[in-house]
């Protein structure tokens, strides 16, 4: 929160709420020493039953705990155990720090203004007396909660968020997928310029210094008089293979009767029309089609194609407002009232005029038999095979959710990730550790993922007013 001179050696005093969002945060102080104060660990005791996320990751500390107390003395413990793990495959992530843990009671000084027992007042007296007590180290508190970090600072508390599950530093770093070429690019980099046609399609193979920048299935394009989009296939060096994108504004060009409206839909129908692309991205703001792009792609290669079985569309169940409590039903019946964007595209991409009320009924029987809606709770050890599966509000889950989830897909399977990372509804996520940022930014050079940022909104004029000036 507030810069600090650092001397040395630290000692970092963790809040629970770091644990329950990273087991592995232990391990991930480098030399540092970490102290736990014991009402920590009666908070990841209360946290421990159920299946959700937070107690699957208590539970994971504790066994992290356990093995590092295996066959330790009262004394060794008093004066630290090695955060050394023998269950982590990565070597502990480096940490040669100590582990301390809260032996005996400590003289609270809060102020005043700090009345009572509660957890954070708790931990915020604990981290004051050893500030007393250890003068010789820099004592830091590092929570996600950002009203604790804020108190801590006002009585004289260092204190820090926990940043390591921090993908970028600046969101507006992040990868959009797409590079706009200069107006001199052919002249830089055409010199040794190779061309070939292959099953109807058009390559070109470019060197130059600007080649280095590429991403695979990352999206060029070149304004003016005579505009140029093209998908980059291969990197290697100083010299890249391009192709031609395919041209999905041209109303002869449908996708499930869908034509694309600007410059990124056209480049997002490109990758989600690639069978040889297994994972995409795509993020944009409200109104910019990310979720019909999407299932007009699914419907056609489902349907028309028969590249996949069914289409599995699920999405994380965070509520905006207050939570509607049980629902009764079936799974699928559990997860419409989360799926009305799914509903709402669903109609623009079935008003066939065909066949009248009875045409549009089998459609949509079709429909529901091709497309089946999960919930997240119950993805953990499946496998998918041959299917489309779409994931919305992909911003919503941690970058641990998120590998569980894109683990499932088996043989055959895509996964299109959809999100808004400027509508973040999970506590403790931010822009920067969404695990959607996550995924774009560890898959950028995989050859078989694709990402497009998706900028301009094409819901109505109302809603891009809306959008621009509310």
């Amino acid at each position: 929160m507030v810069k600090k001179e650092i001397r040395g050696k630290r000692l970092f005093v963790l809040d629970t709420n770091v644990l329950m969002h990273d087991p592995t945060a232990l391990f991930r102080f480098q030399e540092h020493d970490i102290y736990l104060p014991m009402v920590v660990l009666e908070e990841l005791d209360r946290s421990k039953k159920g299946v959700s996320e937070v107690a699957r990751n208590v539970r994971q500390v504790s066994r992290f705990v356990d093995e590092l107390m295996a066959d330790a003395t009262h004394a060794e413990i008093a004066k630290g155990l090695p955060l050394v793990s023998e269950s982590l495959a990565e070597s502990a992530f480096g940490s040669s720090g100590r582990l301390f843990f809260q032996t005996r009671a400590m003289p609270v000084s809060l102020p005043d203004s700090l009345p009572g027992n509660t957890p954070d007042n708790t931990i915020l007296g604990t981290a004051l007396a050893l500030q007393q007590e250890r003068p010789d180290v820099d004592v830091t508190l590092v929570s996600k909660d950002i009203n604790l970090r804020i108190k801590a600072v006002v009585i004289g508390i260092h204190a820090e968020d926990y940043y390591n599950d921090q993908v970028l530093d600046d969101v507006n770093l992040l990868y959009s997928g797409r590079c706009e070429l200069n107006t001199d690019f052919w002249e830089q980099h055409g010199k040794r310029m190779d061309s070939w046609q292959e099953s109807g399609r058009t390559f070109y193979r470019v060197h130059g210094p600007m080649v280095t920048q590429w991403h695979p299935n990352q999206f060029l394009y070149l304004q003016g008089e005579e505009p140029f989009t093209a998908m980059v296939r291969e990197v290697a060096g100083e010299e890249a293979v391009i192709e031609i994108a395919g041209d999905y504004m041209n109303p002869r060009h449908t996708v499930w009767g869908i034509n694309a409206r600007n410059r990124e839909q056209n480049f997002a129908l490109n990758l989600l029309m690639d069978p040889q692309i297994d994972f995409i991205s795509l993020v944009g703001a409200a109104g910019t089609g990310k979720t019909l792009l999407t299932l007009a792609a699914g419907l056609a290669q489902t349907l028309e194609d028969n590249l996949y079985k069914e289409i599995i569309m699920t999405r994380v169940t965070v509520p905006v407002g207050e939570d509607i409590g049980f629902l009764p039903g079936t799974e699928e019946e559990k997860m419409t009232p989360w799926m009305g964007a799914l509903m709402d595209n669903l109609e623009v991409l079935t008003k066939s005029e065909v066949g009248g009320d009875w045409g549009r009924a089998a459609t949509n029987d079709l429909l529901k038999s091709r497309i089946k809606i999960r919930s997240l709770n119950f993805m953990r050890g499946r496998t998918f095979l041959n299917r489309f599966i779409i994931l919305d509000e992909a911003q919503n889950l941690t970058s641990k959710q998120m590998k569980t989830l894109i683990t499932r897909a088996g043989p055959g399977t895509k996964v299109v990730c959809l999100g808004n990372i400027a509508q973040i509804d999970t506590p403790y996520l931010t822009e920067t550790t969404s695990g959607l940022t996550f995924v774009v930014d560890r898959f950028k050079d995989w050859a078989h993922s694709g990402h497009i940022t998706l900028t301009r909104g094409e819901r109505s004029r109302l809603a891009d007013y809306a959008s621009a000036t509310l």
